[in-house]
């Protein structure tokens, strides 16, 4: 009788490392922009108005707290949120509007992203796996 493969499941999310990622408010916007799907780097730079290397730190923290995803596209770098946990990360995961409602940089971000959307996006792999 063959032995069942185990299942390898993600890492855990461990509370410290997510509770410090949320200290940061433009990593509270990235979360937000990210519950409506994948983004590059470049939508992200170009929505919340920051430099690259800065957004690529934000997204290399949230990387390291387990709480984003990345994907290459070609030269384009994507993240998405990560699949959601039981317990904790989901309770955060569930949070993220409502802490988004407190930044008031929030509803103007959502706004540039639908605009910048509009236009298809920072680049063309927006067409391979893009959002709605």
């Amino acid at each position: 009788m063959p032995t069942a493969k185990p299942v390898r499941l993600p890492p855990p999310v461990v509370v410290e490392d997510a509770l410090r990622a949320l200290s940061e408010p433009t990593r509270v916007r990235i979360l937000h922009l990210l519950r409506g799907g994948s983004l590059c780097v470049g939508d992200l730079v170009s929505v919340l108005g920051i430099p690259q290397p800065n957004a690529s730190r934000h997204l290399a923290y949230l990387r390291r707290a387990q709480l984003v995803e990345d994907e290459r596209r070609g030269g384009w770098s994507f993240y998405k949120l990560a699949p959601a946990r039981r317990g904790f990360h989901q309770k955060l995961l569930d949070l993220l509007d409502e802490a988004a409602a407190e930044l008031p940089e929030a509803r103007r971000d959502e706004a540039a992203l639908h605009k910048l959307q509009t236009k298809g996006g920072c680049c063309p792999q927006h067409t391979v796996k893009g959002r709605k």
